[in-house]
């Protein structure tokens, strides 16, 4: 959503490095390009006047004209302000001290609050309550089977005594659900409240109605980021209607400018809470306005990569995967390579993870055209193998290599391209495992190429000695010189060293100091 504004901000930057001091002309320039990019995006235009005087203000002061570095001061500064227009620091829900805890969702129909009602559930669950989602949206057609549907694909309990479609009474059903989570034992009620397509008085007095019934503990307006501007207004209307405690964004995912998520708190003064940025249940976050000004301006999201990791791998697997890689090469399978890929499925879309990385900015696009099927084509190559196979993948010739290619519906090469490189991720991983740093780096013991690559191993080859004759009995004459050799070093060298004092004409240099020597 943001790749339009992060991609003005970064050109903006790119023209202030390299000056070791910034005029008043240079600051005014960059001031102007922020604002154009903030307007583009679709930002209110009272958040981007105050945040342009910020930046203008302390760009001019001691701590940009003193600084070693001007240009990374301002990215310092515009950062700092983007956060601050985000909200400062994460808000997190406040919970009852006695439960049930009750939040109740409002907005707009269309924003996603039903599907937003089964994310927050399971993201509670995840968080070790027991939630419940309580059908109070008896208007819409279909509004309760629809959160019946998403209660059960996210694993929650729902509470949906009405029929709905212009049936039932949803105050009752929102007070009703109170008992109800209290009898069941669940801490949290999460009441799904009805919607309008336009701001009107009916949706305003029911869900002023609804919230004088529960007392919710949190009352959160639910906001299409797609929608721009009219996110501001239909936030302060919500807010003089009904009033609210946090924000939460919807579809942050979508191709729209992003206006809305830079607006909303500063317009309103309450914070952005959480953020939906996909269909799935799990695409569903608290939200952190200085991650969120971080991945703005292209420097990643490494916090939330993870947090991600955290969640989704074991400790106790990641020590067993790392003891076992320390034994050698040999010891990681297919079965292993198959189960760290499907591990990293589970974090979630491959290029979200990778536009959480610092420095990904500038591969938007490749990493916005990778075929995410690519994983599953690989998990198929891989389980159309043996068990012999997965185990020793050496085994893999050319009529192994067509047969799991017909199985896995891929072509041959598909298959011999899979095996090597995970005959050099296998060596690699290996390596770092025992501590050896990152293979084929000159001078990292125990490292090939250590020393100078290729043809310093070649040079070494042939530091070894003279090559052995292939004549047995002339084998047997070298042999025995040599010996003779060792044994006048031994009895007679000067300073004891072997070989000394022997005729210097007799004497060969090692090929290394001969490479040293200037040519005759």
């Amino acid at each position: 959503m943001f790749d339009t504004l992060s991609d003005r901000l970064s050109a903006t930057f790119k023209n202030l490095r390299g000056k070791g001091r910034l005029s008043e002309a240079d600051i005014d320039a960059t001031a102007r390009e922020i604002r154009i990019a903030l307007l583009e995006a679709d930002v209110a235009l009272p958040v981007v006047r105050a945040f342009i005087k910020q930046v203008k203000e302390r760009a001019a002061g001691a701590e940009v004209s003193q600084a070693l570095n001007p240009a990374q001061q301002v990215i310092k500064i515009v950062n700092e302000e983007l956060v601050g227009i985000l909200g400062g620091e994460t808000r997190r829900l406040r919970f009852a001290k006695n439960p049930p805890t009750v939040i109740m969702l409002a907005g707009l129909q269309g924003a996603g609050k039903t599907t937003l009602a089964g994310k927050l559930g399971r993201w509670l669950q995840q968080q070790g309550h027991t939630p419940v989602l309580v059908a109070a949206d008896l208007q819409r057609p279909n509004a309760v089977n629809q959160l019946s549907v998403v209660a059960e694909r996210a694993g929650v309990a729902v509470f949906a005594p009405e029929p709905g479609n212009g049936v039932g009474d949803p105050v009752k059903v929102a007070q009703d659900s109170i008992t109800y989570a209290r009898d069941k034992q669940h801490d949290v009620v999460i009441v799904d409240t009805a919607g309008r397509l336009g701001i009107d008085q009916e949706l305003m007095r029911q869900a002023a109605d609804i919230r004088d019934a529960v007392s919710p503990d949190e009352v959160l307006f639910v906001v299409d980021a797609m929608i721009g501007q009219d996110a501001v207004t239909t936030a302060e209307a919500f807010q003089e209607g009904v009033g609210f405690d946090g924000v939460v964004l919807s579809k942050l995912d979508g191709d729209a400018r992003g206006g809305a998520a830079l607006s909303v708190a500063q317009v309103t003064g309450k914070q952005i809470m959480f953020a939906s940025n996909g269909e799935k249940l799990d695409d569903f976050d608290a939200f952190h306005p200085d991650r969120m000004a971080s991945r703005i301006l292209g420097m990643g999201d490494m916090l939330t990569l993870i947090e991600k990791a955290e969640q989704t791998f074991s400790q106790q697997e990641a020590e067993k995967m790392a003891a076992k890689l320390a034994k050698g090469p040999k010891e990681f399978t297919f079965d292993d390579f198959l189960a760290q890929m499907e591990q990293v499925r589970k974090m979630g879309s491959l290029s979200k993870l990778l536009g959480m990385m610092p420095g990904m900015g500038q591969m938007k696009e490749q990493i916005n055209n990778l075929d995410e099927r690519e994983v599953d084509r690989t998990a198929a190559i891989i389980k159309s193998m043996t068990p012999a196979e997965r185990a020793e993948p050496t085994l893999i010739n050319g009529s192994r290599r067509a047969r799991i290619a017909r199985g896995s519906g891929v072509d041959v090469s598909a298959v011999k391209n899979l095996v090597e490189r995970f005959f050099d991720a296998r060596k690699m991983m290996s390596k770092m495992a025992q501590g050896g740093g990152m293979p084929g780096m000159p001078g990292m013991p125990g490292m090939p190429g250590a020393g100078g690559g290729k043809k310093k191993g070649k040079q070494q080859k042939k530091t070894k000695g003279k090559r052995q004759s292939g004549n047995p009995m002339k084998r047997k004459q070298e042999e025995q010189a040599a010996a003779a050799r060792r044994a006048e070093g031994e009895q007679g060298g000067a300073f004891g060293i072997p070989g000394a004092g022997q005729d210097p004409g007799d004497f060969e240099l090692p090929q290394e100091f001969k490479d040293m020597l200037p040519p005759k």
